[in-house]
């Protein structure tokens, strides 16, 4: 913006210096509109505004810059719940079961993790079956299960004292 009215502004001071020591003829030819005869000030203005004209017409105006740009997208980056950290230690308050959104219907196993961050939060145990109970270590990494609500991070097997998931012999 500032370089705008710079450019408004030194165009404007052409305009009356050329205006007060040239004749009309030239004072008229310096001018978008030849027709408007009368006072600096009128030709200054006349000037000032086919400025504007043309800086609109070379930065395009508001509808076409709309068309070729899109409109101004506010981005908000992602929240980590770990602060940032790829995984965090956490300690087992309780087990939970949690209820998913309206058309899923099958029991998510969770726990209450007390992490090192200081943070208490609820970890999803992926993996069918496991053996957590109060005071186990496990291992924590980011990752939200879309449809259990206030869920925002997991649990990783195989780390600590959450053991893989045991293969069913037929």
């Amino acid at each position: 913006m500032n370089s705008l009215v710079r450019s408004m502004v030194s165009g404007a001071r052409s305009c009356l210096t050329s205006s007060i020591t040239a004749n009309k003829l030239q004072l008229t030819r310096l001018c978008a509109y030849p027709g408007i005869q009368g006072n600096v000030l009128t030709t200054t203005n006349s000037y000032i505004g086919s400025l504007i004209q043309g800086l609109q017409i070379r930065l395009g105006s508001s509808l076409t810059r709309l068309h070729l740009f899109g409109s101004y997208k506010k981005y908000t980056k992602k929240k980590n719940p770990l602060d940032g950290k790829p995984y965090a230690k956490g300690v087992v308050m309780q087990t939970v079961i949690r209820k998913p959104k309206k058309p899923n219907s099958a029991n998510r196993k969770c726990v209450i993790v007390r992490l090192s961050t200081g943070k208490e939060m609820v970890a999803f145990v992926p993996g069918e079956g496991h053996n957590l109970q109060e005071h186990n270590v496990v291992l924590c990494r980011a990752g939200k299960i879309k449809d259990t609500p206030g869920v925002k991070i997991r649990c990783i097997r195989s780390k600590y004292d959450l053991p893989q998931v045991v293969k069913k012999t037929a």
